[in-house]
């Protein structure tokens, strides 16, 4: 046990979320009003979080995730920071913010971080689009990744998601990305393996 002791290279506050996670979806009784699920069983990490909402107020959240250490951790202190927020401070959460409430995490788990933010996105989404609403927020936190087109990084979710690029040919018949400077062309490449595995593709 004592080298298990030493070898651990996660913060306490990262213990304390995977020991004890805090507000588990483990009762089938919680009504959401609205909900998402990203990632895939097929590749180890699936995460879904329902949400109340009050007033454009997080009231509660619960979740669930089929993940690491660190996706537990990070999504249980996602769920102790949003219950409170408004549904815009929410939205703009990033897994840097919580990984810094966590005391960090190990370069390689980092990635780890992004399924609760992903999935709480989702749930928002799903909140806005079941209340007929416009979603404002998607529009003020996506970033430009080809500049020439235009091109921002929930684009590139966004066909990803819905299945209409499965495929970066696809994806560059859509968009036509890096058909001018081709700068974007290596980032454009991880975002669209990055959510190819968030959203099962």
């Amino acid at each position: 046990m004592s080298g298990f002791t030493n070898d651990w290279v996660y913060s306490d506050t990262v213990k304390e979320h995977f020991m004890n996670p805090k507000n588990l979806w483990d009762d089938d009784s919680f009504q959401y009003d609205g909900f998402g699920q990203v990632g895939s069983l097929a590749c180890g990490d699936q995460m879904r979080v329902g949400i109340q909402v009050r007033d454009d107020k997080i009231v509660d959240l619960r979740w669930q995730t089929y993940g690491c250490a660190s996706a537990i951790a990070s999504t249980s202190m996602m769920s102790v920071m949003v219950i409170g927020m408004t549904l815009e401070e929410a939205y703009n959460l990033t897994p840097a913010m919580i990984t810094e409430r966590l005391g960090g995490l190990p370069q390689h788990k980092f990635h780890c971080s992004v399924l609760g933010d992903k999935a709480l996105r989702a749930a928002i989404d799903d909140y806005l689009d079941k209340q007929g609403r416009d979603n404002p927020y998607r529009r003020r936190v996506a970033k430009v990744i080809c500049e020439c087109k235009g091109i921002t990084d929930h684009r590139i979710e966004e066909l990803v998601k819905t299945k209409q690029a499965t495929t970066i040919d696809e994806l560059r018949e859509i968009t036509q990305f890096g058909t001018v400077c081709g700068k974007c062309r290596y980032k454009v490449h991880q975002l669209f393996e990055e959510y190819k595995h968030i959203y099962n593709v």
